[in-house]
């Protein structure tokens, strides 16, 4: 009898290694080996595809008390940098899209986004709060080097004076120190970079296309010298895998100029849980079932715990010591919690609206 086909590979600079069917989808696929495949050496790389979306709004509000802002825009869907351990990773099922290799290879751009923000910063009712970039998927992630939409909300956003915080893993995000220093002047703006391990062979493997964790540092460094608020997000910690390097990533984040530290715990809600077992299989299988016990020692013993009071730090002992840990190293490093900069937002205009009959004044 013929051996099973494969329908798990490690594609080099991929987080995931299948592309199972979205929790909505009725249909289910399932490879079999009829024999013809038998010779062929390698799986075809999956190649990055970027469609154009016409979005119908930018904004998005949330009321969850646990996390540090109540607007947000993302102008990407789907993230290039492959990142494992992503929690929006299904979200994609929404778009009948896979949250597995889908997630990182078949992403949208909201090309209208600088029109359509316009139009809402510019609703008579509109209360200026600052607004996070990056809240689900990476603003700076690589195809915005071609699409540049993050520096078109930022440049609208600094048009207007209004407030924003920007959370990013990539160091491209010192391509627009032109607009965030005359920004961060008038404390309209705050940058978190997320580092999350020190090792540079741990990271290929976790977040495979993006920054290498040095570069990122170098980013912190590179911010706070121009005069840019810039923190520490050690997120997600991953127990027995990344954690080690918690204090390390602090210490080196408060010498390159960072003011702020915060961190996250690892969450796998819905299909991130098959995603992330796999992806253990693969890297780790000697250190794969301590892993999980521990992240489910964390989450009263399920592998995910969608409560608001605890799912971006867990519970029980573990947790406590991690937090604990976090703690004690800020404040050797001199760093407040993150999110507890308070920017202006008494200086926002709201923006004009472009009119195709041109404007008298």
């Amino acid at each position: 009898m013929s051996d099973p086909l494969p329908t798990i590979h490690v594609h080099k600079g991929r987080g995931a290694a299948s592309n199972p069917e979205g929790r909505f989808e009725h249909t289910r696929h399932q490879a079999e080996d009829d024999g013809w495949l038998r010779d062929v050496e390698e799986v075809p790389r999956p190649i990055t595809e970027v469609r154009e979306e016409r979005a119908r709004s930018v904004i998005s509000r949330n009321d969850s008390p646990d996390v540090g802002f109540d607007q947000a825009i993302n102008p990407y869907r789907g993230c290039e940098h492959g990142c494992i351990y992503c929690y929006a990773r299904p979200s994609h099922a929404y778009l009948n899209l896979s949250p597995g290799l889908d997630f990182e290879t078949k992403l949208s751009a909201k090309t209208n986004l600088e029109e359509i923000l316009r139009g809402e910063l510019a609703k008579r009712n509109y209360i200026c709060k600052p607004i996070n970039i990056g809240s689900n998927t990476d603003p700076y992630q690589p195809i915005e080097k071609k699409w540049r939409l993050t520096r078109a909300a930022l440049a609208l956003l600094n048009e207007c004076n209004h407030p924003c915080t920007i959370v990013t893993k990539n160091s491209l995000v010192e391509r627009d120190l032109d607009i965030l220093v005359p920004m961060a002047e008038r404390n309209l703006v705050q940058v978190f970079i997320s580092i999350n391990s020190l090792d540079n062979k741990l990271a290929s493997k976790l977040e495979p296309r993006a920054s290498a964790p040095h570069r990122r540092m170098k980013a912190v460094q590179t911010l706070a010298s121009a005069g840019v608020p810039v923190g520490v997000l050690v997120a997600p910690i991953i127990p027995a895998l990344n954690e080690r390097d918690l204090e390390a990533i602090i210490e080196q984040a408060g010498v390159a100029g960072a003011r702020s530290a915060g961190y996250t715990c690892v969450r796998l809600p819905h299909e991130l849980k098959q995603l992330f077992r796999e992806w253990l299989e693969q890297h780790y299988p000697d250190r794969a079932s301590h892993i999980i016990s521990l992240i489910q020692q964390m989450n009263g013993g399920k592998d995910y715990d969608s409560n608001f009071a605890t799912r971006m730090r867990g519970q029980g002992v573990f947790a406590d010591i991690i937090r604990k840990r976090v703690q004690v190293a800020s404040r050797k490093a001199g760093l407040h919690r993150a999110w507890d900069t308070v920017l202006d937002t008494s200086k926002f205009v709201p923006p004009r609206i472009h009119s195709p009959q041109g404007e008298l004044f």
